[in-house]
């Protein structure tokens, strides 16, 4: 038993079973136990790989999309580039480096990481030592300061706490996490049906079959930050896995070794993510008057961005075996097959309506 699951049970014995959202929240977030808060999961060593950490390309796109959006916006002095959940710090390292070819907004730039985790705060720190801007850390978006903003986040939103409805025949139940029968962290239903489901399931999912789950996050962070790109000017840009229409269905997962695991196994102990509602993203920033952009497949923004052509220009300088590791990246990046992230991954971007178009969503 993992000293999380043994915290859990305490709390489950003090004020009975957990909705899945908070269970969520401890695993990743305990202040002693916490999987993030203990550990770096990057890498082939870790858990997971995200796309920054596949290749170079992936953070030099974005910050050459935000650069594009710097000038977009007026070029505006000074500007803020803001990375929510920056992992080991290699997009911001990649996409900093990208910037340099516009002097003008280097000498405008600071840049504001949003983390929670110590261990990866002391890695971004290393990665981003001496790039030659001003970075300030936060535990929370609210602190950011004020002005005009560009906000990035990568495989960000997946890992927020997701809670979970299911269908019965008296109306949708929130799930829960108690102990089952056997004495073992078990699934079960809240007796009680949630009394306003109109104000979580979407009109078009409200009637689904008994028996179906319907995931939800809350909305604070998104509308946070939409409220704050149209009233201080700027853009946001969000990439994850997910779906682009509201559906049920259970997503949430555990990830352990680059391998699914039990969700209830080992708390504290395994990544745990659910697939991202775009739809439900999309919505919350519309709240707050911004006008959308996407959600489009990542591989059609990596494409419209320009990787192919940044590839062309990696592999004239390299070695056949590099050559061969760029189009493996490549086609992890961009491509649509079930094992790669181009059609899995989907990008949204909302920012004042003023603002138009913006880059790789304007096709």
């Amino acid at each position: 038993m993992t000293p999380l699951e043994a915290e859990i049970r305490r709390i489950i014995a003090a004020d009975g079973p957990l909705p899945v959202g908070r269970f969520m929240t401890l695993c990743l977030a305990h202040p002693l136990h916490g999987y993030y808060v203990t550990r770096d999961p990057l890498g082939a060593a870790g858990d997971f790989v995200t796309a920054p950490e596949v290749s170079q390309m992936f953070g030099e796109l974005v910050g050459l999309w935000a650069a594009a959006v710097w000038r977009q916006m007026g070029s505006p002095r000074p500007i803020r580039l803001v990375e929510l959940g920056p992992g080991r710090g290699t997009m911001m390292s990649d996409a900093l480096r990208a910037v340099r070819i516009l002097p003008e907004l280097c000498s405008a730039l600071s840049v504001d990481l949003v983390e929670t985790s110590p261990v990866l705060r002391r890695r971004q720190e290393q990665t981003l030592a001496g790039v030659g801007v001003p970075i300030a850390w936060h535990g929370d978006f609210a602190d950011v300061g004020d002005g005009p903003l560009i906000v990035v986040a990568n495989e960000f939103i997946d890992a927020l706490p997701v809670d979970q409805l299911v269908r019965a025949a008296d109306g949708w139940h929130a799930r829960m996490i108690g102990l089952g029968a056997d004495g073992e962290l078990a699934f079960a239903l809240d007796p009680d049906a949630i009394p306003r489901p109109d104000a979580i399931v979407p009109p078009q999912l409200r009637n689904a079959p008994i028996g179906s789950v319907y995931e939800w996050r809350s909305d604070r962070l998104i509308g946070g930050v939409a409220e704050r790109v149209v009233r201080h000017g700027g853009a946001a840009l969000v990439i994850d896995y997910g779906h682009l229409e509201p559906a049920v269905g259970e997503t949430l997962q555990a990830i352990r070794g680059h391998r699914h695991v039990a969700v209830l196994a080992d708390p504290g102990e395994v990544d745990l993510t659910a697939h991202v509602d775009f739809a439900a993203l999309a919505r919350s920033a519309a709240r707050a008057a911004a006008r959308l952009h996407g959600p489009i497949r990542q591989g059609d923004l990596l494409r419209r961005l320009g990787i192919e052509a940044r590839a062309a220009r990696l592999k004239a300088a390299a070695t056949r075996d590099q050559a061969i590791a760029v189009d493996a990246a490549l086609a992890r990046l961009a491509g649509s097959g079930p094992a790669e992230m181009g059609g899995l991954f989907k990008a949204i971007a909302f920012a004042p309506p003023r603002l138009g178009p913006l880059p790789g969503f304007d096709n």
